[in-house]
């Protein structure tokens, strides 16, 4: 546990189906609703096409929030799928069209997780520039454990 007992964990957020920024709106009150979470940090939202998944489904909708919490990484992962099913999210087709995606990217202090339900850091962070241009406006200096880069580098090398 940290000096101060919170961990601060990346979330990457985000939908392609209705009103985006109302769902995330009510997805962080739903996450902060018992004072278990805190969100430090938010990054505004870009707009990208989709990746992968079905043909012609709409545009996402993406962003990041640092959250801090006393919560373990797979407790915060069930708490952001409840939130997520409550939020209206159906999950029919990987990778398809969704109201809200609440992604746990990586935290603060390089832990690494490998389980059968949760992998951090997020096993695409680094291959995805519509995850890494808004975590690093927000957490740019946080490093990733297994590329041994800053979130920062990581964005940069994407974008060439």
């Amino acid at each position: 546990m940290p000096p101060d007992g919170f961990y601060r964990y990346a979330v990457g957020v985000g939908g392609n189906l209705g009103n985006v920024p109302a769902t995330l709106a009510r997805a962080a009150d739903l996450l902060t609703a018992d004072g278990m979470v805190t969100i430090s940090a938010r990054a505004p939202l870009i707009e990208t096409a989709a990746v992968g998944g079905p043909a012609q489904q709409p545009a996402f909708s993406n962003g990041a929030w640092l959250v801090s919490t006393r919560l373990g990484p797979h407790q915060l992962l069930h708490r952001l799928q409840n939130i997520e099913s409550a939020c209206g999210r159906v999950r029919t087709v990987r990778w398809g069209p969704r109201t809200c995606d609440l992604d746990l990217l990586l935290r603060e202090d390089g832990l690494i997780v490998a389980s059968p339900v949760l992998t951090v850091p997020h096993p695409r962070l680094c291959e995805r520039a519509f995850v890494l241009e808004p975590l690093a406006a927000i957490a740019g200096a946080w490093r990733h454990p297994l590329a041994h880069a800053t979130v920062a580098e990581l964005a940069g090398k994407i974008r060439k």
